[in-house]
């Protein structure tokens, strides 16, 4: 039910336009698009040799079937968002109990502005990442306690894990204690490695095939470290500010659309304590599961003692893999830099909520009289999201009107048959998609030289006008060199006639 309603709650969000597409999301669209017509077959994101098109393959028949359209790319995203919501029921429900479970989905439903658009909006790389690590995860506890030995369980596990490797790397430590648990498990034959090894090789043929294609110059490892280090050389305390305090917050859900409340920062480094107390227990709880191994066991014996000694080791997975991403989003100047936007990275945190709750759940569950002081923090957290969540209603006439001005810029240059028009980054590929390349659009800069167009065929150096949002450096650069004209205003642009080369 719970998952029913979070699932219900997104559905209605896109059926009101919310959140707005963006020419981010219209780029996995043209890939989708240009699959869809037989026309290429993309291996990364348009314009850069890193993150996978994995959205866009799923998206392709829906294109092909109804036409480009925002909602043919965000079914599938809904569809994830399911299925990640039943892979963690599962995965909590082994790892844990079936009462944290229940309160995983129940908080895992509830979405506030930041959430929403890291599931919905198929921009590249996070509406399936969480998913697809939740499903890895489970896959290595079962496995690893033997209560799934088949041969294409373990080609799986492989192919799951080549799949996330070509889609994005920000799960990259949460892959590496899935890999290190397997690894250190009794099940592993040659056998068995040569099959996850055989499945991997089939995950990861993308990534391999298009970085042989991109060149050494070009290859994944070198754009996602420069992309990781983009940014202005911001000072450590600033990334640890935009991280923490600002970015946790964000990133789990607890703000309101593009702001936080003073007293909702405070939950940055409660989550970060909660992680380092799951991890400190976690490594307590290992060690006794080694030190009461037995020599001797029988088959039921192995079993059990694999189970007892599982569990904690994939609860330190979770606790230390969250660290680690936060670490690593702290590392990156985009923490200081733009911290709203940036926050996104700390998406698949969210498959820690459950390692960081259950110590406190623990204490609560127990109805002693530590219960209810553990038991107001978990209550506190869900309250902070459910008020995040239903602070994005208020955004929606802002976002609905987004999409009545986009439909209105469409309109007009479908009016004045235009073909071909120049604009900024954020204006160019929705224009190209959504009008299914009817009208294509070539990206300049803010002094009308040519910008990042991730899909070079579309730029022309002449264009027949120039879209600038209203105010923008843009529309001042316009107004400057074509003194005396006076713009068309539509949908919060201004239309200019192309200036003179």
């Amino acid at each position: 039910m719970l998952g029913a309603l979070g699932l219900t709650w997104r559905i209605w969000l896109t059926v009101v336009g919310t959140p707005p597409t963006n020419s981010d999301e219209a780029t996995m669209g043209l890939a989708a698009l240009h699959i869809a017509q037989g026309r290429d077959l993309p291996v990364f994101f348009y314009g850069q040799h890193y993150m996978g098109t994995i959205e866009a393959y799923l998206s392709a028949p829906l294109v092909a079937l109804a036409g480009p359209s925002v909602t043919a790319l965000r079914i599938p995203t809904l569809l994830l968002y399911a299925l990640f919501l039943v892979l963690m029921y599962v995965l909590v429900k082994r790892l844990f109990t079936a009462g944290l479970a229940v309160l995983t989905v129940g908080l895992l439903a509830l979405g506030s502005d930041r959430i929403v658009k890291n599931q919905l909006i198929a921009g590249g790389g996070y509406p399936e990442t969480a998913p697809m690590v939740a499903g890895l995860l489970l896959l290595t506890y079962l496995l690893a306690t033997r209560a799934q030995t088949r041969w294409y369980a373990f080609v799986g596990w492989g192919a799951l894990l080549g799949l996330i490797l070509w889609n994005h790397w920000l799960p990259a430590p949460y892959l590496l204690g899935a890999a290190l648990v397997l690894g250190t498990s009794r099940v592993l034959t040659r056998r068995a490695v040569g099959l996850a090894g055989a499945g991997l090789l089939v995950g990861v043929l993308p990534l391999v095939v298009g970085n042989v294609q991109a060149g050494w110059g070009s290859n994944s490892i070198g754009v996602f470290l420069q992309l990781n280090g983009a940014g202005t050389d911001a000072g450590w305390w600033d990334r640890v500010v935009g991280g923490v305090w600002l970015g946790l917050p964000l990133g789990m859900g607890l703000c309101e659309p593009s702001a936080c409340a003073g007293w909702s920062l405070w939950w940055g480094p409660v989550l970060l304590v909660l992680l380092t107390v799951a991890l400190v227990l976690s490594i307590r709880h290992l060690r006794a599961a080694d030190r009461s191994e037995a020599d001797d066991r029988s088959e039921v014996g192995d079993r059990s003692e694999a189970v007892d000694r599982v569990r904690p080791a994939m609860w330190l997975v979770l606790a230390a893999a969250g660290l680690l991403s936060v670490l690593s989003y702290v590392r990156s100047p985009a923490a200081a830099d733009s911290p709203v936007e940036s926050a996104r990275y700390l998406s698949v945190l969210a498959i820690s909520l459950p390692v960081a709750l259950w110590p406190l759940y623990r204490i609560a569950r127990n109805g002693d009289r530590r219960a209810l002081p553990a038991a107001v923090p978990i209550a506190a957290l869900a309250v902070t999201m459910l008020a995040a969540t239903v602070s994005l209603t208020g955004a929606v006439p802002e976002y609905r009107a987004d999409r009545a001005d986009k439909a209105a810029i469409l309109a007009a240059l479908r009016e004045r048959d235009l073909t071909y028009v120049h604009g900024g980054y954020w204006t160019c590929n929705w224009i190209t998609y959504l009008s299914a390349e009817r009208i294509t659009c070539g990206v300049v800069d803010d002094r009308l030289d040519r910008g990042l167009n991730r899909y070079p065929g579309y730029w022309r150096p002449s264009a027949q006008a120039v879209l600038a949002p209203v105010g923008s450096p843009l529309d001042a650069e316009l107004a400057r060199r074509l003194p005396g004209t006076a713009p068309e205003a539509v949908g919060g642009y201004h239309l200019y006639p192309a200036p003179p080369d």
